[in-house]
């Protein structure tokens, strides 16, 4: 009761005496600076709403056109429309400052009319995708319409500087593709994976399900892709996501490395205090729109919608669907260490903590001497656990209490940091080492991760760093744009010991303890534990450096280097599996409002024939070279169709969810949806921050992530074009399945 007691800021009683007042005056100015800031919070974001609404035209010109107005009215002008006169027929009087505010009206209505005008302008030249489709290689023509398109957009979008959301009003709405395009497409896409036989059975359902069900199927997906803002987004993150049973550890969530090539301190609580300050302060510039959209080629804007859910963010477990709760603010972190959690409060005296002020609260907590609660320990591993199971315990025992103080203060903190008890290391010399940081990264020990939330930081005793991701608030670009930012501003910040550079200007709060009551859960906790570990051990994770050749040869021979790697893998899986697989490639659909990802199938009829020659001495080199441009440009068109809105899968996908809806059955969609993907790949983005400069910081480099295999007999294959002769390769397999890993990073690369 002692902590309960403490925790009362105000408090009265009455006695024969009259009032007794008793208050904590420190906690009250903390009450008071919170809601000080919650509402500098709301103002700005009302300013930016402002701004976002009527960009890309400035708010400062409604002066310039109200002066106008109010010129043209007094000197004897109309103004366009007559709408001066016109709005004072509606006020009491024609006093000079009734005038005046009649000038404002009207220069308003104008201003609000070109305002929108570009606005929509701009929207309606987002739409057009022709660029897309033509080559960007030196020398390469391109057209008129595009030039004349291009010209036009940079006019439009930098007319004023945008905010995050700025563009938001004016991308386009994702295009549903047409029934015959997506049966044309699918059909072709799965030409190499069937004999003739299964192939004319496929492509008699194909037809049965366009010429019938698929008409009515798809008058409703339009009327949802004209009512919703995305008429895939929020399906794909119900049913693919938030409706799954399983564990979210390897199976959801996904991790990401250190900078590995840069090593600045080994100093954990140094590292630990700058981290969290830059990743604090990259959440202020979301949350103040000062950060910059990510712009293709510095003009086309991508969708930064998903940026909101980074922080104060936390899947919450449900019995049948869980759901993502967003705290609009949060002024705490939580910090795992040796099986304790505490509490970090990360603002104070009206401001941010520093990074030295941040590093002396982690110094407390790894210097301290408390034991973990019964059962505390092993707590996260219940997040690692199936979703049902864990509902129902939250449910159960989380609902009132200590248990339910201590959960929201996790799941309402900015994100988790776990000071893990071990090295995280790194030697060309000993690639077995990054296995290890891998792995340590996307499970740990199932029981140091909080999976729930929306992302953990993860520190190891010599300073390296790691997260873990929950997948389903946002893809993993927005994750590493946070993570590259970091590593750029954190270069320089420490002394020459290792620590934070600065003085602290105060002593900052010291860190909590959470207080738990787990004994009527202690076995369900072991029960997860159970589960959890045999899980992460059945996973088996390869990090593959390739550092032969990059991008640069690729590049020089004229290829895509995203479609050279995937054809690399179709011929690595080929000699693995003796036969091709349904392979899946994430592409992104930002360029449409509330966009996410698409599925590109890197196994084409051009790929499979240019695999076979591969093995086939019969072909001469040249032939072969000849056989993989063909296969490289076939891979490019699909994802550059993904890209603008026209791929397949997000289609069926949705098609699939109308039919449940209407209780209408479909062998064809029931076939397509069942199939598995044994070969699950994606390629982490790189340099999407204006700052990543790699001739001025060559080191910071990112070894990239990966995530688990989607299907149990299969591969999960995440790789990083780190640099020009650079290639990092993540990959996973469940070691139960009989396949391995280790087969499939024996890449052939000296293919051309």
């Amino acid at each position: 009761m002692a902590e309960a007691h403490s925790a009362v800021a105000f408090s009265f009683s009455i006695t024969h005496e009259g009032w007794d007042i008793n208050y904590d005056q420190e906690v009250l100015n903390l009450v008071w600076q919170s809601g000080l800031r919650s509402w500098k919070k709301r103002i700005a974001r009302a300013r930016n709403g402002i701004r976002n609404g009527v960009f890309p035209a400035h708010i400062q010109s409604l002066w310039l056109i109200t002066a106008i107005a109010i010129g043209l009215h007094f000197t004897g002008h109309n103004v366009p429309f007559n709408l001066v006169n016109k709005v004072i027929l509606y006020v009491p009087n024609h006093s000079t400052n009734w005038q005046i505010g009649s000038c404002f009206i009207a220069g308003l209505i104008v201003w609000l009319s070109i305002c929108f005008s570009m606005r929509y302008t701009l929207k309606l030249l987002l739409m057009y995708k022709g660029w897309m489709y033509e080559s960007r290689a030196p020398g390469s023509k391109i057209s008129f319409t595009t030039k004349a398109w291009s010209v036009a957009v940079k006019i439009l979008s930098s007319w004023n500087t945008p905010g995050l959301y700025s563009f938001q009003g004016s991308l386009p709405r994702l295009p549903v593709p047409s029934v015959h395009n997506t049966m044309t497409r699918y059909l072709r896409s799965v030409r190499p994976l069937l004999n003739d036989e299964d192939y004319i059975r496929m492509e008699k359902l194909a037809m049965e399900f366009k010429s019938t069900i698929g008409k009515k199927l798809q008058r409703y997906l339009e009327l949802k892709s004209w009512w919703s803002t995305n008429y895939v987004s929020d399906w794909w993150e119900e049913y693919v996501y938030l409706r799954g049973r399983s564990p979210l550890m390897v199976n959801s969530n996904f991790y990401a490395t250190d900078a590995i090539f840069q090593h600045l301190t080994n100093n954990q609580a140094a590292r630990a205090g700058m981290i969290v300050h830059l990743l604090l302060a990259f959440r202020r510039m979301i949350e103040r729109q000062e950060l910059q959209p990510i712009m293709v080629q510095n003009m086309i804007p991508l969708c930064s919608w998903q940026y909101e859910r980074a922080f104060n963010t936390v899947r919450v477990p449900g019995l049948e669907t869980d759901k993502i709760i967003h705290y609009k603010d949060s002024n705490h972190i939580v910090v795992l260490h040796k099986g304790c959690y505490y509490k970090v409060v990360i603002y104070f005296k009206g401001r941010l903590l520093r990074p030295c002020e941040i590093q002396i609260q982690i110094e407390e907590i790894l210097k301290s001497k408390q034991t973990p609660l019964p059962g505390e320990q092993q707590l996260a591993a219940l997040t690692a656990w199936k979703r049902s199971n864990w509902a129902e315990i939250r449910n159960q025992y989380f609902c009132r209490g200590v248990n339910r103080v201590s959960l929201q203060l996790i799941e309402s903190a900015a994100f988790v940091l776990s000071l893990d008890e071990e090295p995280y290391e790194f030697n060309m010399d000993q690639p077995e080492l990054l296995d290890k940081f891998g792995r340590i990264l996307l499970h740990g020990n199932g029981c140091n991760r909080w999976f729930d939330k929306s992302f953990t930081v993860c520190i190891g005793t010599n300073g390296r760093v790691g997260f873990n991701a929950e997948h389903t608030w946002a893809d993993a670009p927005v994750m590493g744009h946070t993570w590259e930012s970091v590593f750029i501003d954190e270069i320089g910040k420490y002394d020459e010991n290792g620590n934070c550079r600065g003085t602290p200007e105060f002593s900052p709060p010291l860190p909590s303890r959470l207080n738990w009551d787990l004994t009527l859960i202690l076995p369900k906790i072991q029960e997860a534990v159970i589960d959890a570990t045999n899980l992460l051990n059945d996973v088996d994770l390869k990090i593959f450096v390739h550092d032969s050749y990059g991008k640069g040869f690729m590049k020089k021979s004229k290829l895509s280097p995203d479609a050279y790697i995937q054809m690399a893998l179709q011929l690595a899986y080929y000699r693995d599996a003796k036969k091709f697989s349904l392979t899946y490639e994430a592409s992104m659909t930002r360029l449409f409002k509330e966009g996410r990802t698409e599925t590109v199938r890197p196994c084409t009829i051009e790929s499979s024939a240019w695999v076979k020659a591969m093995d086939d001495p019969n072909f001469k080199a040249s032939d072969r070279v000849t056989l993989l441009k063909k296969a490289c440009d076939q891979h490019q068109l699909g994802y550059q169709d993904a890209m603008c809105g026209q791929g397949i899968d997000r289609h069926l996908f949705c098609l699939y969810v109308v039919s449940k809806y209407l209780e209408v059955d479909s062998p064809f969609l029931n076939e397509v949806l069942s199939e598995p993907w044994r070969l699950s790949t994606s390629q982490t983005p790189h340099g999407q921050t204006p700052k990543m400069d790699l001739k001025k910081h060559p080191n910071c480099i990112s070894a990239g992530g990966g995530f688990g295999p989607v299907a149990d007999d299969g591969y999960g294959v995440s790789y990083i074009i780190a640099g020009e002769n650079l290639i990092f390769f993540h990959i996973s397999a469940k070691k139960s399945s009989g396949v391995t890993v280790r087969t499939l990073v024996c890449f052939n690369f000296k293919l051309c």
